[in-house]
């Protein structure tokens, strides 16, 4: 038996992930609510997510699914037991060019390395796409018209 994962969500109450998944042999669509047991407000996401996964009950219907997206379900699950808003929780997860990522906590910081890395791995360019161009060379001034202090030439040292 072979499931594809069409979509995934959460459920506040009882803390759960809602998967839609279509088992490709008889094209049928259904769904499944998987609880998260012993989740709480303080809990780690990857090691619950992990949890998850190797979980012998559940693992065929979450194979499809990434370990960052199950992260970040668990992460909303979370959010919503610290009593935040589900807007606050999705914003968390926008990354903003404009801000500052030196005064992030440890945690929201590695969320957005995630989502950056994420990011890049989905506009990554590999040797056997059929748009791969061996060296590239891009003019980024014509593009920009910013300016840092730090790129202009400076006699000081």
């Amino acid at each position: 038996m072979r499931l594809e994962a069409k979509r995934c969500g959460v459920q506040f109450s009882p803390p759960s992930i809602i998967l839609i998944y279509q088992n490709t042999e008889t094209k049928k669509v259904r769904k499944r609510i998987i609880p998260v047991r012993n989740f709480s407000k303080y809990s780690d996401c990857s090691m619950a997510a992990e949890r998850l996964k190797s979980h012998s009950r559940h693992r065929d219907y979450l194979e499809g699914v990434s370990q960052s997206q199950l992260e970040k379900l668990l992460i909303i699950l979370r959010d919503h037991l610290q009593g935040f808003s589900l807007e606050h929780s999705l914003a968390s997860f926008h990354l903003d060019p404009d801000e500052d990522l030196n005064k992030l906590d440890d945690e929201n910081l590695a969320r957005k390395k995630g989502q950056m890395d994420e990011l890049f791995e989905r506009n990554r360019r590999h040797k056997d796409d059929p748009d791969f161009v061996y060296d590239l060379e891009v003019d980024f001034s014509k593009h920009t018209q910013a300016k840092c202090s730090w790129d202009e030439e400076s006699d000081e040292f």
